[in-house]
């Protein structure tokens, strides 16, 4: 999958079904800024995925946080920073570590996943065959 610069898909290589690209190109930002490295894997494919298969009433919630986050994610660290303790930024976080830390890589990416990456290799890990199925994105 080919990405902007900042680790959004570029839009007509996969299409997204919850986030619009505006909103993909936050969510990489965020998702970056809140675990830095992440957007080597993707991220914004997985949150995309989850927040789709939502209800639509946390589906429009965490559309709605994404959108709060926005004017942050464009300012940087320190922006984000001041949100810490909002609803809007815990909700987003949980996205942002859910999709680096469940070591989910996107398709077209190389990686590493993060457990690969923090070196996570316990016998059951490394036995562990994760099917990325349920999430719909082939």
């Amino acid at each position: 999958m080919s990405t902007s610069a900042d680790g959004a898909p570029i839009r007509g290589e996969r299409p997204l079904r919850a986030l619009d690209e505006r909103r993909a190109e936050t969510m990489a930002r965020l998702c970056e800024l809140i675990v830095p490295g992440s957007a080597s894997v993707g991220p914004v494919v997985y949150v995309d995925a989850v927040v789709t298969s939502m209800p639509p009433p946390v589906r429009e919630g965490a559309l709605a946080a994404i959108d709060a986050l926005a004017a942050a994610a464009e300012q940087g660290t320190e922006a984000l920073a001041k949100q810490e303790r909002t609803p809007e930024f815990a909700f987003v976080r949980a996205l942002a570590v859910e999709a680096y830390y469940s070591d989910f890589v996107a398709p077209g990416r190389d990686g590493p996943g993060a457990w690969e990456a923090i070196d996570f290799n316990s016998p059951l890990a490394t036995r562990l065959a994760k099917d990325w199925s349920w999430l719909r994105i082939a």
